[in-house]
Parts: C-alpha cells; sequence; structure tokens
C-alpha cells in the first residue's frame, strides 16, 4: 500500500484545465505585455549571440572545419521538428515554465523535476557560457583601445583538458560577472522594459553581422575551404562526418533562442496567436544568418585558426588593413549582441525558478513577483549563480553542458506532443505539429542522435547534475510539493 502512494506520488500530474484557468484568471501576478514582434525580437535576441560570434569559430576549428555549415543545417533540422512542438504547447499551454509545465501535465510530478532540473542546467550554463564570450569581445575591444586588464580579472579560475582540472591563476572572470550584473539590474525594471532593451540591441546586432557578410565576401579565399570536410584524425568527433555530427551537437545550444520563448508564454497578450509565430520564424531566420556568417568565417581565415573567444573579432584583424575599420563596429555589435542573449536566458531562467516554486518543489520565496511583475528573488539568484559559474569555468565544459542539456528538453517536447495527442485529443489547441507521426519522432530522433555524439564526460557532468536534482526533490520538492499539501 505504501509503495502504491509513494508512486502515485511522484507520478501525479496537474490538470491541464487548472492549469490554464490558474494562468488566465491570476496570472501569477505576471503582466501579459509581450507582441509578436516581441517575441521575434527576443528569439533572434537569445539565438544570435554567442553561438555566431564565439561557438562557431571553436566548433570550426575542434570538430567540423569548413563543413560547420552542414552542423548548423542538421541543428536546424532538429530544431525545425522541435520547434513546431514547442509551438504547439507554447499555444495549447500558454504558462510559464517551459518543457517543465508541458511535462508536469503529461507525465506526472518527477518527469516534471527532472525535466525543470534540467532546464535549469540549460539556461544557467547557457547564461555563463554567453557572458564568457562576452567578456572575451570586451577584452578584444579594450584591447584595441590599448587598455588591457590585469590576467588575473580576465580568465576563469579553472581550466580543464584531457589532463583533468587545473588552477589557471586568474581570481576571476570580471568582465563576465560584470555583465551578468547589468543584464540583472535591467530584468529587475519589469519585462516591457527588458523587451524594449532588447529589441534595440537586436537591430544594432543583425546590422553588424550583415556588415561583416556584406564586406567579408571580398575577402573570401577559397582554398580555405579545401577540403571542405577534413578527414578525421581517427578519434571520433574530431574531423569528417563525426566531427560534423559533434559540431552539430555542440552548436545546437546556439538555437536557443526559441525555447527561451516558451517561458514568457505567461507574458504574452496574446500566447496562442503569437507564440507560434514568434519562435517559427526567430528560428528559421537566424538558421540562416548562421550558415552564411559560418560560410564567410571560414573562408576569410583558415578554421584551424578560429579556436578563440572572439572568431569573428579575429578574423577582421587577420585582414588587416583592408577591414580594419570594421574591427570596432564587429566588436561593439558582438558585445551588443551577446548581451541582449544574455538577457533573454536570464530571463528564461528566472521564470523556470518561478514556475517550479509557484508548484512549491522549490522554495516559495523563488515565485514571490514584485509591483513590475518580476519574479525578483528568482531573478537576482539567477544573476548571482549565473555569475560565479560565468567567473570561474572555462568555455568549452560550459558549452557542452548546455548543448547535451539543451537536446534533452528537445526531445522530450517531441515526445510529449504525441502523449498528449493520445491522452488528451480534446484540448484545443490553436496550433497543431503538421504529419504529427513523422515530425515529432524526427524531432527526437535528431536529438538522441546530437547527444550520443558528445564526448562521454558531458554525460557523466549530466549524471551528477542530475543526480543532485533527484536528492533534492526527495528530501524538498516531493515533501512541499503543492499537489500534496492542496490545501496550503
Amino acid at each position: 500500500m505504501a509503495k502504491k502512494t509513494f508512486r502515485k506520488k511522484i507520478f501525479r500530474k496537474k490538470d491541464i484545465a487548472a492549469i490554464l484557468h490558474e494562468a488566465g484568471t491570476t496570472n501569477g501576478g505576471l503582466k501579459r505585455t509581450l507582441t509578436t514582434s516581441n517575441l521575434v525580437a527576443l528569439g533572434v535576441g537569445a539565438i544570435v549571440g554567442t553561438g555566431i560570434f564565439v561557438i562557431t569559430g571553436q566548433a570550426a576549428a575542434q570538430y567540423a572545419g569548413p563543413a560547420l555549415t552542414i552542423s548548423f543545417i542538421i541543428s536546424a533540422l532538429g530544431c525545425i521538428f522541435a520547434g513546431l512542438c514547442y509551438a504547439e504547447f507554447a499555444a495549447m499551454i500558454p504558462v510559464s515554465g517551459s518543457v517543465y509545465s508541458y511535462s508536469y501535465a503529461t507525465m506526472g510530478e518527477l518527469f516534471a523535476w527532472f525535466i525543470g532540473w534540467d532546464l535549469i542546467l540549460e539556461y544557467l550554463f547557457a547564461c555563463s557560457t554567453v557572458a564568457v564570450g562576452w567578456s572575451g569581445y570586451m577584452q578584444s575591444l579594450l584591447h584595441g583601445w590599448g587598455f588591457d586588464l590585469p590576467h588575473q580579472l580576465t580568465q576563469a579560475t579553472f581550466n580543464h583538458s584531457e589532463a583533468g582540472w587545473s588552477f589557471t591563476g586568474s581570481i576571476i572572470n570580471f568582465p563576465a560577472v560584470f555583465i551578468v550584473a547589468i543584464i540583472t539590474s535591467v530584468l529587475l525594471s519589469g519585462i516591457k522594459q527588458s523587451a524594449w532593451v532588447n529589441s534595440v540591441i537586436v537591430v544594432i546586432k543583425v546590422s553588424v553581422i550583415l556588415l561583416f557578410v556584406a564586406c567579408g565576401l571580398s575577402f573570401i579565399d577559397t582554398s580555405n575551404w579545401i577540403p571542405y570536410i577534413p578527414e578525421n584524425t581517427g578519434e571520433f568527433g574530431r574531423f569528417g562526418w563525426s566531427g560534423i555530427l559533434r559540431g552539430s551537437a555542440v552548436v545546437f545550444f546556439a538555437y536557443l533562442g526559441f525555447d527561451a520563448l516558451s517561458t514568457v508564454a505567461q507574458e504574452t497578450r496574446n500566447p496562442q496567436r503569437d507564440m507560434p509565430k514568434g519562435i517559427l520564424i526567430s528560428l528559421i531566420a537566424c538558421a540562416i544568418l548562421y550558415v552564411v556568417v559560418t560560410a564567410v568565417l571560414t573562408g576569410i581565415i583558415h578554421y584551424s585558426e578560429l579556436n578563440v573567444d572572439a572568431p569573428i573579432a579575429y578574423a577582421i584583424d587577420h585582414i588587416g588593413a583592408g577591414l580594419s575599420w570594421l574591427s570596432p563596429y564587429i566588436k561593439l555589435g558582438a558585445i551588443a549582441g551577446i548581451s541582449s542573449v544574455i538577457l533573454v536566458m536570464m530571463m528564461g531562467q528566472s521564470r523556470i525558478y518561478y514556475a517550479i516554486s509557484n508548484d512549491h518543489l522549490l522554495p516559495k520565496i523563488f515565485s514571490k513577483v514584485n509591483e513590475r511583475g518580476v519574479p525578483q528573488n528568482a531573478t537576482v539568484f539567477a544573476g548571482i549563480a549565473t555569475g560565479l559559474i560565468a567567473g570561474l569555468f572555462p568555455l568549452n565544459v560550459l558549452s557542452e553542458l548546455v548543448s547535451i542539456g539543451t537536446l534533452m528538453a528537445f526531445g522530450i517536447v517531441c515526445i510529449s506532443v504525441l502523449i498528449l495527442r493520445k491522452t488528451h485529443p480534446e484540448i484545443p489547441r490553436p496550433f497543431k505539429v503538421p504529419v504529427v507521426w513523422l515530425f515529432p519522432i524526427l524531432g527526437a530522433f535528431f536529438c538522441l542522435v546530437q547527444m550520443l555524439s558528445l564526448p562521454a564526460a558531458t554525460w557523466i557532468r549530466l549524471l551528477l547534475w542530475t543526480l543532485i536534482g533527484f536528492v533534492i526533490y526527495f528530501l524538498y520538492g516531493i515533501r512541499h510539493s503543492r499537489l500534496n499539501n492542496k490545501s496550503k
């Protein structure tokens, strides 16, 4: 009997009608202010950033070479299938929490906690990764102006290589911590103000990217594309087709933006109409940008030289006098663009804390909303956690952890669509995934293949993170769960 009761507790589901009623009446103190254009800007703001300004160079240098363009296309296909599934869910269940909320309604509390904890990993390490990229571009810009910060304040405290972990001699990556603090203060001003700041930044960074492409075309050396698919080194994931696959898994993180959009569904004026548009338009536009920029970047400079924190800035500097005038604009555009990614990722991270806390699986302090409609404590905590991780850990470890967390979340969304179509066919769906017997399965398949191509060390770190999450759930969440204590 005790076993049955325990099983019933951990697999209990939230009633979808109750979720929609609660969101539609009280809205949890959050304010519905976002429009379709706001959502597209937020999507582009989140997608176009570290993926295009940082990860492109590193993935080309370490995994795929010029064929990273194929990696981006593979990732885009997986994202389109997953994006269709996100669009169906976001329109059907327009609440904060993204995949966490969807899983709670379809698979039960334990699975919802698991994916919610995975989302925290995804957004926390995404913010941290982007902040490290911002630091690289800021240091490059300052160096061009003749000003260099002390080494002890510009690098991560720890480094990781095949030999294991080591100290770098640096105290902390101060610029990364600094930008996180600035973004946290912007987010605390309110969702409307944050969306306005993001829109301005998006215009700036897209203009700079298009300027780089237009000017860079004249400096492409086609010999840098030969061989287009470098020969495999004998190790899985180091060039060749396995390198293209691993590259696609690493850069998958670059498409995280449309996932973040689903976390603000509860703050969208007309989520049933606007969420699918915002997700799909921003995803397709950014996929095209990624492929074009990667082609130009690897054409300007040999891929083997791109394993740096600021590859586009490095490529511009490599050209020399011909494009020297563009260098400061590229760096300023990158700094602005990456800032918007941090803003949207931290917004998403705080909404995940809010949603989980609202169900009492995390302390209720995180679901407190201030007079501006902002989950204040969740936002401050997201800022502190992000700043510490960005300041202490290197880019390569952070980006791989983000990729595996993102892939897992996307795969679960694809599977959840199929489950909910079977278990709750009666629920109104303003947007439906076309060819539902195929697209969600393909989305889950693309995610699984890319997850399997990631290094074993990344899987071990994911396992450790998951174990920590289950400890928290069984020591705290299961006892305080809102469903378990309905009177509270």
